[in-house]
């Protein structure tokens, strides 16, 4: 099984050379983690179920630290390009030559190792979220201050829920970020906690003048995100986790049909730019880089590209209603070319980050 890393939307700017170069490292430990909790996935499972493992390798190309396992063979492996990794699986892309060979298994089992890559990305992250959301929330504001004259029927301990069915969260900005897309005059459907009971309360967007400048409000002078118990960070860390995956994939749609650029979005480098600004900013944005990047692994190495997890069930499957496999050579070459085809197409993401997108 081979994984790659998934994007990071947007790009940050720069802070002191040696903090910025520290969070670097981090930023990069951090990212070897979640490919090896993705290939442990892969491993254990395959372990469990009796395939036979050639080499779990984090990393592509030369290997940096190798290791042979005496008792079964099983190569482990540290490579010099912090990209993606792999499990190797024996016969992986071809047909089956020994009982324990990658192909030799039933479909079934074959799609439990495939699928458990990414299931263990999103584990770990839900199990992170719990830490994140105990320490800085999910974006969900309580309102601490409202600005005098407010018309609104807004008030203070108000814990905002949703902005017209929108949740509010650090993907979308927050509450300041959802309200920027109205204008003066708008009305807005606000959920609110008010006295521990939900209530809808309709709010108009008007504009006032704050320490000599209009600006367009419906009142709120302060907030504050809230911090979840543990037993509900428990209960909120896996729908929180969704609402993330669930994110990624709107923006790849958007992605697609054109209604985002590729100037929002960065590959593996660009990815660490972003974790090591925001980190430097505040060590705690850490614990909210550890879901969003496992999450962002598991969908994105759970989507029908070649030579990824998705595109690999997809074969299995139709092997398993056919009776019969496509051409094993066939499906080498389909995921050799999707391999290259990704490698060059994240590589010119992240340079046209660095040399054209930044510039203006």
């Amino acid at each position: 099984m081979t994984s790659l890393l998934g994007f990071s939307w947007g790009i940050f700017g720069t802070s002191d050379f040696w903090i910025r170069f520290a969070y670097i490292i981090v930023a990069i430990l951090l990212l070897m983690v979640m490919i090896t909790v993705h290939e442990f996935g892969h491993y254990i499972s395959g372990k469990i179920l009796k395939f036979k493992i050639n080499e779990f390798s984090i990393g592509f190309g030369k290997a940096l630290y190798k290791h042979t396992s005496k008792k079964t063979g099983e190569v482990f492996a540290i490579r010099m390009i912090p990209l993606g990794g792999y499990c190797a699986f024996d016969g992986e892309d071809k047909d089956a030559t020994s009982p324990t060979s990658f192909n030799a298994q039933k479909p079934w089992k074959r799609l439990i190792v495939l699928f458990n890559g990414a299931f263990f990305n999103f584990i770990f992250a839900a199990l992170f979220s719990v830490v994140l959301l105990c320490v800085m929330g999910d974006g969900t504001p309580r309102i601490t201050q409202v600005v005098d004259g407010c018309p609104n029927n807004i008030q203070v301990e108000d814990v905002i829920l949703k902005v017209d069915g929108e949740r509010p969260g650090y993907l979308n900005g927050g509450i300041s970020g959802l309200l920027s897309e109205y204008e003066t005059g708008d009305e807005i459907s606000l959920l609110v906690e008010r006295n521990e009971e939900k209530m809808t309360v309709t709010v108009t967007k008007y504009e006032t003048e704050i320490e000599g400048e209009t600006t367009s409000i419906i009142g709120i002078g302060n907030s504050e995100l809230i911090n979840y118990s543990f037993g509900g960070a428990l209960l909120r860390a896996v729908p929180f986790c969704l609402e993330i995956a669930w994110q990624c994939l709107v923006i790849l749609g958007q992605l697609l049909i054109g209604q985002l650029s590729l100037s929002n979005l960065g590959g593996p480098i660009s990815t660490v730019s972003a974790i090591a600004t925001t980190s430097s900013i505040s060590a705690s944005y850490l614990l909210l880089w550890i879901p969003l990047i496992g999450v962002n692994l598991a969908v994105f190495n759970l989507l029908p590209i070649p030579a990824l997890d998705g595109a690999r069930m997809v074969f299995v499957t139709i092997e398993w209603i056919r009776k019969k496999p496509i051409s094993r050579k066939i499906e080498e070459k389909v995921h050799m070319i999707g391999l290259l085809s990704l490698f060059g197409f994240v590589i010119i993401v992240d340079l046209l980050q660095l040399f054209v997108f930044k510039l203006f």
